[in-house]
């Protein structure tokens, strides 16, 4: 099992949800954060008011996947959260040890 992350644009959301839900994908946890990269922010007029915005708002998606699924569903996000403009964001995989259904205490795999 994968845990995947992924760091996109807000807008993206409902776009990139669908592509899962096409690949099987059961469940994804969405968390609004703030964050920089590359794009380092940028300044906006507010009231008369220039104020530099140091973090620009992204969504963050977690997702737990089997090993099979991991490619298809890095693949899927990139495709489908791109727009070829600096701050796409970014995707993270990295090892699931285990998990567990608190509903049925089923473990592992079987839990996804």
């Amino acid at each position: 099992m994968k845990m995947v992350m992924a760091v996109i644009k807000p807008f993206k959301l409902d776009e990139v949800r669908d592509s899962l839900t096409e690949l099987g994908v059961q469940g994804v946890t969405v968390t609004e954060v703030q964050g920089f990269g590359r794009q380092k922010g940028h300044t906006e007029l507010y009231r008369g008011a220039e104020y530099e915005v140091n973090y620009l708002p992204k969504l963050k998606l977690e997702l737990a996947v089997s090993d099979e699924m991991v490619d298809r569903v890095m693949e899927t996000i990139a495709a489908t959260a791109q727009t070829g403009q600096i701050g796409d964001g970014k995707l993270f995989v990295w090892d699931l040890g285990t998990a567990v259904r608190i509903r049925t205490g089923e473990s592992g795999s079987d839990a996804l």
